[in-house]
């Protein structure tokens, strides 16, 4: 009896120990459906994060502006003035064109902001900042229209 007992408790033991055939597929299958369903918004997420940190860039660019005018009375002449003049540490690199030198300087004189040439005597200063890069945004709206 006691060898009839033993295969038996293995027979049990066995059937239990572990998954079946079709258990594995049914969890292959629902790992491979959920990936399929993630990856696609896991590809747009470094351009999601590039546009993030334009979009920083832009509001500091603006907000350094207006904060030199509203110290100075008039606009910078050139971005490096912020820097020389206390108000950024360093020129942000863009991060489309990976560039210092590819931001797009918008002046006053083309915006019709004639109180800065006249303060200035008659020089141009940077106004607004846009960025140089010709990519389109995920809005569908170019970058360099931000």
């Amino acid at each position: 009896m006691t060898g009839r007992c033993e295969r038996v408790r293995r027979a049990r033991l066995a059937r239990e120990g572990g998954f079946t055939l079709i258990e594995l597929i049914i969890v292959i299958a629902l790992i491979g459906i959920l990936a399929t369903m993630v990856i696609p918004n896991m590809r747009s997420t470094p351009q999601r994060a590039k546009e993030a940190v334009l979009k920083a860039d832009l509001h500091t660019f603006r907000d350094v502006i207006d904060q030199f005018f509203a110290d100075r009375g008039h606009y910078p002449e050139d971005l490096q003035e912020l820097v020389d003049k206390g108000y950024l540490r360093a020129l942000p690199e863009d991060p489309f064109t990976k560039a210092v030198s590819s931001w797009v300087p918008i002046y006053a004189s083309d915006v019709g902001q004639e109180e800065d040439l006249s303060s200035k005597g008659g020089k141009r200063g940077i106004y607004d900042v846009k960025s140089g890069s010709s990519g389109v945004g995920t809005d569908g709206r170019n970058y360099n229209e931000w």
